[in-house]
C-alpha cells in the first residue's frame, strides 16, 4: 500500500517542503520548499553548512563599507546561497522572506524583493523559480501588489492568520498565501484550554473557509496551509491547493500507511455553503479593523513578526562576529 505521504500527493495537493536544511529535503520529493528566519538559523548553526556561512561572509566583505553595510548584504547573500542550493534538489520555487523589520515599510519591503531577486539573478537563478515571502501586514500586502504587477515578482504572502487578510491578499493578485494552522491552534488552545483534532482544528477551518472564498468568487490565489502541529491537521486539509510541511511530520507520513482521503476540491468548493464577497481594495482602515477584531489573527501576526525579527538578528550576529573577525 501506498504511504501516507504519496497519498497525500494524489488528492492534489503539492507538497512543499518547510525547511532550511537541504540536505533533507531530497528525501521527501517535494515540488517546493519555504524557508523563513528561523529556519535559516536553525541551519546555518549546523556545521554542515560552514561553507555558505563562509561564502555570505565573503560576499559580504566584498562589498566594502561599514561592518553594519557588509553584514546587511551578507545576511541577503545568505538566504540566496541556501535557495541556490535548495533549487538545485527541487524542481519547483523556493520561497525567500524579506527582512521582517520592514512589515510597515511598504517601500523598503519593494525594494528589498528586487534586491533579492537581483542576488538570485546574479547566481543564475531565474525570478520565476523564486516567491519572495511577506508578512501580511497592510503595507506587506500593497508591496505585494505592485511587486506582482509592476515587476512580475511572485509573492508568498506569510504570518496569515485573519481571513481578512486573506481577502486582501486575493484582491492583491498574490501568486500565494501561507495561513498558518498550527500557530491558530495554538491561540486557541490557550485560550480556550480545550483541545481541538481534525475538523475541529479552528487552524483546519480557517484555511476550508479560504479555500472555499478563494474557489467561490474566482481568486488565482495558491492556498498554502503552513506551521501544522500534527499529521492530522495535515491529512484534514487533503486536496487544497498546497501544503508546507516540516520534515519530521513529512517522515511521520511517510512511514505511514494510513488512508488519506481528499477532503477538499476546488469543484465541490461551490457546492459548499456561500461565503458573501467582501472587499478592501484600497480601504486600510476597513482592513486593519478587521484585523484588530480577529483577537488571535491581530497577536499571532504581531507575534510572528517580531519573532522572526529576533531570529533574523540573531542570524545578523553571527554574520557580524565573522566579518568583524
Amino acid at each position: 500500500m501506498s504511504t501516507s505521504l504519496d497519498q497525500l500527493k494524489n488528492t492534489g495537493t503539492v507538497v512543499v517542503s518547510d525547511s532550511g536544511d537541504f540536505e533533507s529535503i531530497d528525501v521527501y520529493k517535494p515540488q517546493d520548499a519555504t524557508t523563513n528566519p528561523s529556519l535559516i538559523l536553525a541551519a546555518a548553526n549546523k556545521p554542515g553548512y560552514a561553507r555558505l556561512i563562509d561564502a555570505a561572509v565573503a560576499y559580504g566583505k566584498s562589498k566594502g563599507g561599514s561592518v553594519e553595510e557588509q553584514t546587511n548584504a551578507a545576511v541577503d547573500r545568505l538566504l540566496v546561497e541556501f535557495g541556490k542550493e535548495i533549487l538545485a534538489i527541487i524542481p519547483g520555487r523556493v520561497s525567500t522572506e524579506v527582512d521582517a523589520r520592514l512589515s510597515f515599510d511598504k517601500e523598503a519591503t519593494k525594494a528589498k524583493a528586487k534586491e533579492l531577486i537581483a542576488l538570485y539573478e546574479s547566481v543564475g537563478i531565474k525570478k520565476d523559480r523564486i516567491l519572495i515571502k511577506i508578512a501580511s501586514t497592510w503595507e506587506g500586502i500593497q508591496a505585494a501588489r505592485e511587486l506582482e504587477r509592476d515587476d512580475g515578482i511572485h509573492c508568498n504572502l506569510t504570518l496569515l492568520f485573519g481571513f481578512g487578510q486573506a481577502v486582501a491578499c486575493a484582491e492583491a493578485g498574490v501568486t500565494l498565501i501561507s495561513p498558518f494552522v498550527g500557530r491558530i491552534l495554538d491561540w486557541y488552545k490557550k485560550t480556550t484550554g480545550k483541545n481541538y483534532e481534525g475538523d475541529e482544528d479552528p487552524g483546519v477551518q480557517s484555511v476550508k473557509r479560504i479555500f472555499n472564498y478563494y474557489k467561490q468568487h474566482g481568486y488565482k490565489t495558491i492556498v498554502m496551509g503552513a506551521s501544522f502541529r500534527n499529521t492530522g491537521e495535515i491529512k484534514a486539509l487533503a486536496g487544497v491547493d498546497f501544503l508546507t510541511i516540516a520534515p519530521s511530520l513529512l517522515e511521520e507520513l511517510k512511514g505511514s500507511t494510513a488512508p488519506v482521503p481528499k477532503k477538499l476540491d476546488a469543484s465541490l468548493a461551490a457546492q459548499a455553503e456561500p461565503i458573501a464577497k467582501v472587499s478592501f481594495i484600497d480601504n486600510e482602515p476597513e482592513f486593519r479593523w478587521a484585523l484588530l477584531q480577529d483577537q488571535m489573527a491581530f497577536d499571532k501576526l504581531h507575534e510572528g513578526i517580531k519573532k522572526f525579527a529576533e531570529d533574523g538578528e540573531t542570524l545578523k550576529n553571527l554574520l557580524r562576529q565573522k566579518i568583524s573577525a
